[in-house]
């Protein structure tokens, strides 16, 4: 194999695109924990930290992390899919032949490896404890082998395989992130913000395995799609896809143990996110809703890439809300 074909197996190993949620959620989760810092300390009439060095090659490493963990676990995915992917995706790389398993396996092993490494360097935030980044970036990495590799292998049961990936891509990014600028235990707020986006994968998640339906049953993954048919599982997903986003509201009208809002972020703007989310949401479950069936028969089907969009916009206006509200402080 030619050296330029060899990169582009290896690419379309580990899937590009799906590297930049996790890429913008760790920097989301960064910059959300900067702009908090500014506004509790100038609730508690304290000089508001600066970033510094320290803290941005923090950011730098968690965001390599990120996207390394992913695509050590896209690696792997695959390698445990290869039954699914024979009759679903028979042009990715180990069907196909272009790649043989040991070397999949090698490359998984490896983007797992710099990712926790990673981890472990970006160090103590201030006011936390001892790696937290790299604790639960574990867990994360630990989470997404749960989901994919025997024997456990949740994946091959519908809630199970939605909360395993709700945990990890939902609740422990947003942390992580966090993590990078700022102590998470103790803390509610990065929780209740990864929360957030826990509950959106919760159901969103699923549309992924819309166009694995022929693969997953004959493999005996018992998805929502498998076990609900797509219109029973298009109804199930969309929920998920709205209501969500009404917890950036919530976190504006609960309260913090130190004191202001529970999410720092500028109020205004998280009202005005949650709201258009919510809509977008409302969207997003009509073009699932109005041919179910033919979730089935596209590999990327729109509702698919919105549902990609949707966590990326959800970031960046989380990020802008931070910042903003941060630089006013």
């Amino acid at each position: 194999m030619k050296r330029n074909e060899r990169f582009f197996v290896y690419w379309d190993l580990v899937r590009p695109f799906t590297l930049l949620p996790p890429l913008l959620g760790m920097l989301s989760g960064a910059a959300c924990a900067y702009g908090a810092a500014q506004v509790r300390a100038t609730l508690a009439g304290a000089a508001p930290p600066g970033l510094g060095f320290e803290r941005a090659w923090a950011v730098l490493l968690g965001a390599v992390m990120a996207a390394t963990l992913n695509a050590g676990s896209n690696s792997i995915n695959q390698l445990a899919d290869l039954e699914n992917d024979r009759i679903n995706k028979p042009r990715r790389p180990l069907p196909s032949g272009r790649l043989d398993a040991m070397t999949a396996l090698r490359v998984g092993v490896l983007f797992y490896l710099v990712a926790l490494v990673a981890a472990w360097f970006v160090g103590v935030p201030r006011g936390g404890t001892l790696h937290e980044c790299f604790w639960w970036a574990l867990g994360g990495a630990v989470a997404s082998l749960i989901y994919s590799v025997p024997p456990l292998r949740t994946k091959r049961w519908a809630w199970p395989a939605q909360i395993t990936i709700a945990v990890s891509r939902g609740m422990l990014l947003r942390v992580c992130g966090w993590s990078c600028v700022a102590a998470t235990v103790g803390d509610p707020e990065p929780w209740f913000t990864g929360a957030v986006f826990m509950f959106f994968l919760l159901g969103a998640s699923a549309t992924k395995d819309f166009a694995d339906l022929e693969g997953d049953r004959a493999a005996g993954c018992r998805t929502w799609p498998v076990v609900h048919g797509t219109t029973g599982a298009a109804r199930r997903v969309a929920p998920f896809l709205v209501f969500p986003w009404l917890l950036l509201p919530l976190g504006v009208a609960l309260q913090h143990p130190l004191g202001g809002p529970l999410m720092a972020g500028n109020g205004t703007l998280l009202v005005i996110l949650g709201v258009a989310l919510s809509v977008y949401g409302i969207y997003i479950a009509y073009l699932m809703l109005r041919d179910p069936r033919e979730l089935a028969r596209v590999e990327n089907h729109p509702s698919w890439v919105h549902m990609y969009r949707m966590m990326m916009v959800a970031q960046l206006g989380l990020i802008s809300a931070y910042l903003y509200s941060g630089l006013t402080a």
